[in-house]
């Protein structure tokens, strides 16, 4: 099959699944959005996915095709160092994306780290604990002590968001992925036939710009929820007194 016995059928597969993962990407910054304009709503959008089983369904189909990216990035990284004694091949026409380029699987494996810390400290707590119908979770939150239930999103995101630490490690895998998927934007679009030299500049300027919006959208959230908790907003302190 050639998808898995040649190098640009291996290269499709990343394309087809990385695109695929970039859709999520952009629904969950939209989702996380929400909670800046109110934590209610927030905590109703995590209710109605919760652990219904559309929503279920759907994270089993991003898992896999997570699992099919991962394996087959190293799959080919091996294969092409094995064969070349050297990392990716670097297109002479991606001066401007030459660090991400050569950086792919650090920047991979930086990336992986943070999902594998985010499934714990979101997913676990929420869809997990909602499918094995977990006890709410005694959390103190700016000096509050609340019980979380799976389905209220609002207060994890508090709790995590209000760790200078959390903070810190969230916006450095946000930098490392967005190097990431801006490279993996454009270059999906080159694998699959799209490379000339008019559509390779408007590829690259579109994850430029996809890239930085939603990345922005994910480290805006993160940055307003550490000060929102830090200076006690009302509505935080509202949200928390209910």
């Amino acid at each position: 099959m050639w998808l898995i016995n040649s190098s640009i059928g291996k290269k499709v597969l990343m394309s087809v699944s990385g695109l695929f993962l970039i859709l999520f990407l952009t629904f969950h910054a939209c989702m996380n959005l929400v909670a800046v304009f109110s934590l209610d709503a927030y905590d109703a959008v995590c209710g109605f996915l919760g652990a219904n089983w559309y929503a279920v369904v759907g994270t089993m189909v991003l898992a896999g095709g997570f699992l099919i990216h991962i394996f087959v990035a190293f799959w080919l990284t091996l294969t092409n160092q094995q064969a070349r004694g050297a990392e990716y091949e670097i297109p002479n026409h991606a001066p401007g994306v030459s660090l991400a380029s050569k950086n792919m699987l650090p920047l991979g494996i930086i990336v992986l780290l943070g999902i594998f810390s985010h499934m714990y400290m979101f997913w676990s707590k929420m869809m997990l604990a909602e499918l094995i119908e977990a006890d709410a979770q005694a959390l103190t939150i700016a000096g509050v002590a609340v019980n979380a239930s799976a389905v209220e999103g609002g207060k994890f995101v508090l709790y995590y968001f209000s760790s200078p630490v959390v903070v810190v490690g969230y916006l450095i895998w946000l930098a490392a992925l967005w190097f990431h998927l801006n490279h993996g934007f454009w270059s999906a679009f080159q694998t699959v036939g799209l490379n000339n030299d008019v559509w390779m500049k408007r590829w690259k300027m579109a994850a430029t710009a996809f890239s930085t919006i939603v990345l922005g959208i994910f480290a805006f959230v993160v940055v307003y929820m550490f000060i929102a908790v830090q200076c006690q907003c009302p509505n935080v302190t509202e949200y928390l007194a209910k």
